[in-house]
């Protein structure tokens, strides 16, 4: 596992949650997303569990419905519980990154 995808273990729920929070998604479409935010390398295998951890803890649900083209998808939306702990992720992101790109934001570029 590369450290990137470590890194990003830890802020991906968050991460989704964030794409869900703007526009419900489907898993597939949930993919594409991430992979036009700069993630390509969060797959399928990936996300599916963390919609379900996200679901089962009452963050997000899920409906499904009619799709414009083919069959119906299971579409995903963020509840008022998943609402606050964004917030409450964010939060936390925002007192950490800054302190970290302070310590770090020199090193490595080149």
């Amino acid at each position: 596992m590369s450290k990137r995808t470590q890194l990003l273990k830890g802020i991906l729920d968050a991460c989704i949650m964030k794409i869900i929070k703007e526009q419900s998604v489907y898993g597939y479409e949930l993919a594409q997303k991430l992979n036009q935010a700069g993630l390509p390398e969060v797959s399928d295998g990936t996300i599916y569990p963390v919609l379900l951890r996200l679901q089962k803890k009452g963050f997000i649900y899920s409906e499904i419905q009619e799709s414009p083209s083919g069959p119906k998808r299971k579409y995903y939306f963020l509840t008022k519980e998943g609402e606050e702990e964004l917030e409450s992720i964010i939060f936390e992101w925002n007192m950490i990154v800054n302190p970290v790109n302070n310590l770090l934001g020199g090193e490595g570029k080149k």
